[in-house]
C-alpha cells in the first residue's frame, strides 16, 4: 500500500482550494476570487484498498502584514517539513519567474510536481509547452503538469503521478475520515466563505468566523456561530439595511452547510465587534490560529 503527505504550495489565488477539492472529489476548502481566502493548513484524507494519500491545502505563499499573516506562514512552513510529495502551483497565464522565485526557496527535499494550473484559458498552446518545458529543467522539479483544476482536466494523470512518487507504508488515519478537522471547523469555513462572496474589498479580511454552538438534535443540527469583525462600521456593513445582508448570508451558508453535513440546519449568526483581532495573540488563538 501507499501512503504519504501530498502538499500543495503556491502563490495566494495560484487554484490550490479548487485542486484539492478536485481531487478528493469534495468540497473541503473554501474558495474565492480573493487572494488569501484560505489561512489555515487543510489537511484532507483520500483512502482506497491501495492508498492513502493526506492533501494539505495551505495559505497562499505571502510577506507577512500582521500576526494573522505569520500564523499563516507557521501552517505553510509546518507543510514543507513534512510533506512526501509536493504539487507547486502556478498560474499558467502568469509569468514563470514569479513562482520560480518561492519555489526555488521552499527548498523542498520531497519529490516535486510543478503544476501549471487555468491551462483552459490559455489559447497558445506553444506557450503553455515553453513554460512547461521551464520548470522541468530546474533542479528542484522532478516533472511539470498542465491541468485545469476547476474543469477536472489533467487530474486523473496527475493522481497517477503522484502516487508514482509516494512512498510505500501504512495507513496514517483509520476509518472512512476525509479530515482530521472537525465539522465545526468546516461549518465555520463555509461561513466564511460567503463573506467573501457577498462584501466587496477589504472587509473579508477583517473577519473570521467562531462556531459557538454545534449541537445535533432529532431532526435538525442546531448552530450557532459568531461573526467577528474589526470596527462598528464593519458591523452594520455586514448586518445590512434592516438586516438584509446577513440574512442573505445566513441562507447560503446554511444551504452549504447542509449540503456537507447531509442533515437540516437551524442556523443563528451573530455579530461581535473586536477591534484590531488580527494583531492579536489570545484573540488568534481563541479563533483557532
Amino acid at each position: 500500500m501507499k501512503a504519504g503527505f501530498v502538499n500543495i504550495f503556491g502563490k495566494p489565488n495560484a487554484g490550490k482550494s479548487t485542486l484539492l477539492n478536485g481531487l478528493m472529489g469534495e468540497k473541503m476548502a473554501i474558495v474565492s476570487h480573493k487572494v488569501q481566502t484560505t489561512r489555515h493548513r487543510i489537511k484532507a484524507i483520500l483512502t482506497s484498498d491501495e492508498y492513502q494519500v493526506i492533501f494539505s491545502d495551505t495559505p497562499g505563499i505571502i510577506d507577512p502584514k500582521y500576526k494573522l499573516h505569520e500564523k499563516m506562514m507557521q501552517a505553510v512552513k509546518g507543510s514543507l517539513e513534512d510533506a512526501d510529495v509536493a504539487l507547486l502551483i502556478t498560474d499558467a497565464r502568469e509569468d514563470v519567474a514569479e513562482s520560480h522565485e518561492i519555489f526555488k526557496n521552499l527548498r523542498l527535499k520531497a519529490p516535486v510536481i510543478v503544476i501549471l494550473n487555468k491551462a483552459d484559458a490559455i489559447k497558445d498552446k506553444a506557450i503553455l509547452e515553453e513554460k512547461k518545458n521551464f520548470f522541468e529543467q530546474q533542479e528542484y522539479c522532478r516533472e511539470a503538469i498542465v491541468i485545469s483544476a476547476l474543469k477536472s482536466d489533467g487530474l486523473d494523470i496527475l493522481m497517477q503521478r503522484i502516487l508514482h512518487y509516494l512512498p510505500e507504508g501504512h495507513p496514517f488515519y483509520e476509518g472512512d475520515d476525509i479530515s482530521d478537522l472537525p465539522t465545526k471547523f468546516f461549518v465555520g469555513e463555509l461561513i466564511r466563505e460567503k463573506i467573501f462572496l457577498l462584501y466587496q474589498e477589504e472587509l473579508p479580511y477583517h473577519t473570521t468566523v467562531l462556531v459557538q454552538e454545534y449541537k445535533e438534535k432529532n431532526t435538525l443540527t442546531k448552530i450557532s456561530a459568531d461573526i467577528i469583525v474589526q470596527r462598528e462600521t464593519q458591523k452594520g456593513i455586514i448586518l445590512g439595511e434592516g438586516g438584509s445582508m446577513i440574512k442573505k448570508l445566513g441562507t447560503m451558508a446554511r444551504k452549504d452547510i447542509e449540503d456537507f453535513i447531509s442533515r437540516k440546519v437551524f442556523l443563528e449568526l451573530y455579530v461581535k465587534v473586536r477591534p484590531k483581532w488580527r494583531d492579536s495573540d489570545i484573540y488568534l488563538k481563541e479563533y483557532g490560529y
